[in-house]
């Protein structure tokens, strides 16, 4: 049994539907399908979930919500006519559509109901175009298959008790389509995943139904080494590990939403990365452990908008409870951060710059020069973070190095870097106008040379 999931260039238009009815007929093992909503039909084009949350804001902000919802209806009711489908699958969603507006549940929950609705209307058309192919198709809500989620609206998380119940879908029989991007809450309450988490749901269905292939299709044939607007037709990415993908997809690889691959992960569950406009193409697969004599490097993701700050204090390293206590002024004012190089008497903190607010920025420096007596402490901004990533790392001579002479040919100045520990990465901390340069000098380092 296979879980696949069309993300939201795939279902976009008729077109690309009648693509996603071929992929499910060639395959019988693909038993459960998780969508997303229409996504972008050209770079021109609107993605109905921005559609969906643009009414929501005018509804709940009592101002006029027609246009937009009409706007919606044609985008479904172009798919539906061209799919040849009964247009009662459009009754049916607009229904859904004015149900959510006229509930009586916080802002907060209609604004989660109303972002949902794109992935809804979407695995209510998919399957009924299975059905009308002569393939016996089911679109199954995410309360029937047992996806239950924490009270969070905008950020829910799985809860346990979801998987033994996801497992029975597995005693049904046909195709089984699931809307992505939410759940349901104990108390009946509809609440979504973190924006891109379409892509949680088909982790979660695939390991609740202990697949033994997730298969997400995209718009691109592979994961690539390295982003592929910098570097032109860069090498792909055949196989690599979970830790792996995790590092890439953090550092700024758009392939997977940054925590998708957990329920797979922690399941062992294999993930194959595919191309809806070219399914033969072998794609990418990610995969728990892979032999350690395959290739060190496996990509470089890089990422902007970054700033660090920069503590320093003689003997540093002798004083009990430094790091707690910073720790602590950061925690105060609710900033995580992403990485901490140090060194015996200097720390530096890496934080997105979004966290780091110019009313943050005052408090933060004001109470570590008052409560921990630092001798100096600065803040640097327009920071990139390039991460070379591969398992192994730390046993594989040459690495580094290869990574250091890489950016000194590129005149690319380190800020920091850190590795520690991690046998999965390396970081380095550049100023942001320096990226490209240094990542088309790492890419020839490591890919071409």
């Amino acid at each position: 049994m296979k879980v696949v999931k069309f993300g939201g260039s795939s279902v976009a238009s008729a077109t690309q539907i009648i693509k996603v009815g071929d992929i499910i007929k060639s395959d019988p093992e693909r038993k459960l399908v998780v969508v997303s909503a229409p996504g972008k039909r050209d770079s021109n084009d609107f993605k109905i979930t921005d559609m969906l949350i643009q009414m929501g804001e005018a509804y709940l902000g009592n101002q006029s919500y027609k246009d937009y919802l009409a706007t919606i209806m044609e985008r479904f009711q172009q798919i539906v006519h061209e799919l040849n489908i009964p247009a009662a699958v459009l009754e049916d969603i607009e229904l859904s559509i004015n149900n959510v507006l006229d509930s009586t549940v916080s802002d907060d929950m209609k604004l989660d109901a109303i972002k949902a609705l794109g992935e809804d209307s979407s695995a209510k058309i998919i399957s009924e175009y299975l059905n009308y192919l002569g393939i016996e198709a089911s679109y199954v809500n995410p309360k029937e298959a047992g996806i239950i989620v924490s009270n969070d609206p905008g950020d829910a998380r799985i809860l346990p008790e979801s998987f033994s119940k996801l497992y029975t879908l597995r005693d049904r029989t046909g195709i089984l389509v699931i809307p992505g991007f939410f759940g349901y809450t104990k108390d009946g309450n509809l609440a979504t995943f973190s924006r891109g988490g379409s892509d949680i749901t088909g982790s979660i269905v695939a390991a609740g139904v202990q697949a033994k292939l997730y298969e997400n299709f995209t718009d691109v044939d592979s994961v690539y080494t390295v982003n592929p607007t910098i570097v032109e037709q860069p090498k792909e990415i055949t196989k690599l590990t979970y830790k792996e993908m995790r590092e890439l997809s953090y550092a700024g690889f758009s392939v997977f939403h940054d925590e998708a691959l957990i329920p797979a992960f922690n399941e062992k569950i294999p993930v194959a990365i595919k191309n809806t406009n070219n399914p033969q193409a072998p794609g990418t697969k990610i995969v728990a452990e892979k032999a350690s004599k395959e290739k060190c490097v496996v990509g470089i993701a890089s990422d902007t908008g970054f700033c660090s700050i920069y503590i320093s204090k003689y003997l540093m390293n002798r004083e009990y409870g430094f790091g707690r206590k910073l720790f602590s002024i950061l925690e105060d004012e609710m900033i995580s951060f992403e990485h901490a190089p140090s060194g015996i008497d200097d720390m530096s903190i890496i934080i997105r710059d979004t966290q780091l607010t110019p009313e943050k920025e005052a408090v933060v420096l004001r109470r570590i020069k008052e409560e921990l007596h630092a001798d100096t402490v600065s803040i640097h901004r327009d920071l990139a973070i390039i991460m070379v990533v591969g398992e192994g790392m730390n046993s594989t001579i040459g690495i580094a190095q290869k990574a250091t002479t890489a950016l000194m040919e590129a005149n690319v100045n380190i800020e920091m870097i850190n590795q520690g520990s991690s046998e999965v990465s390396m970081m380095f901390g550049i100023q942001a106008e320096g990226l490209e340069r240094a990542i088309q000098s790492l890419y020839n380092a490591y890919f071409v040379k």
